[in-house]
């Protein structure tokens, strides 16, 4: 199977592959750098950051790539339309939205020529986001990493978009490697999005400690997590994890007001920040569902090798 250039408005990707953009400070600019210059579209996490900090990321990764790079934004951010404007502001090719989108952000796109790409779990979702302008959809199932607009599994999803939507449709949840990938594609996708596989790369921003238990972590280890953000989320058994399952309190004791709404169940961005630091005991790991079939950490460019010939073995 040859791979088909993934077009998403006016921007033309040879290797259909977007990199998840995985936040808080996994996918930045080295990692999206590297998917971009393999010919896919790297995705910087602007969740988290300061305005100042996704100016620089951005400029960083331009002066890595001349490739695609993009950023992916949580909806749910109360800084959302502060650093969606930042990015278009720098230029950024293209805008992922997660867990949510809104009308406003299209009219945007439209203005500065910004193609506008939200993730949706559902062919309505799919259908009102290309009535409002969206260049392209990414169909997330219940087998992704991170927050989950679904129970239901990519697999399912992914035909019933394709049939309701005349723009590009990107499977992702629970890709890893190639044969997953073709997979896909005989579904009828345009493009697929990997997150977890990325996340276990030379270049992901995660602590070596953050992924020593992508390697570790066995198929039990995946759970769902009550996240603040009011999105189950799917993460990994660790300390932190387990003090999330027990009596202690683990409310905030300070609180920034990152999120438009939040249960205070527990601090999301100190913990995401924590995992990607390397504490386990105060930090949470997100992760997709087949984290088990990463066997060790490796550059993208031979990731990606790796995926190609996977893909031909297949096919």
């Amino acid at each position: 199977m040859k791979l088909p250039e993934l077009k998403i408005g006016h921007l033309v990707a040879k290797l259909p592959i977007v990199q998840g953009g995985m936040a808080i400070r996994i996918s930045m600019a080295p990692l999206a750098a590297a998917v971009a210059n393999e010919g896919g579209i790297g995705l910087i996490a602007a969740t988290g950051l300061t305005e100042q900090e996704l100016r620089s990321e951005i400029r960083e990764a331009r002066r890595l790539t001349k490739g695609i790079i993009g950023i992916n934004c949580l909806f749910a951010a109360r800084d959302f339309a502060k650093l969606v404007q930042t990015a278009i502001d720098e230029g950024i090719d293209l805008v992922v939205s997660g867990a949510g989108f809104s009308r406003d952000m299209f009219q945007w796109g439209k203005e500065s020529g910004t193609p506008i790409v939200p993730i949706v779990s559902s062919a309505r979702l799919a259908k009102l986001a290309q009535k409002l302008g969206a260049a392209a959809v990414v169909v997330e199932g219940k087998e992704a990493g991170g927050h989950l607009g679904t129970d239901e599994s990519m697999k399912k999803i992914v035909p019933e978009v394709v049939a309701a939507v005349d723009i590009p449709v990107i499977a992702a949840g629970g890709i890893i490697d190639g044969h997953d990938i073709v997979d896909a594609f005989k579904m009828g996708v345009s493009g697929v999005q990997m997150g977890t596989r990325f996340a276990a790369s030379e270049e992901s921003g995660a602590a070596p400690e953050f992924r020593e238990l992508y390697l570790r972590s066995t198929h039990d280890d995946v759970v769902l997590v009550d996240s603040p953000v009011g999105l189950p989320g799917r993460g990994l058994k660790n300390p932190f994890w387990n003090k999330l399952n027990s009596d202690e309190d683990n409310s905030p004791k300070r609180c920034n007001g990152c999120l438009k709404h939040c249960s205070k169940s527990f601090c999301i961005v100190e913990a995401l920040n924590h995992a990607q630091q390397g504490n386990m005991e105060s930090g949470l790991v997100f992760s997709g569902e087949h984290v088990e079939r990463i066997k060790e950490i490796l550059p993208v460019r031979v990731i990606v090798e790796n995926l190609l010939r996977e893909i031909e073995a297949y096919s």
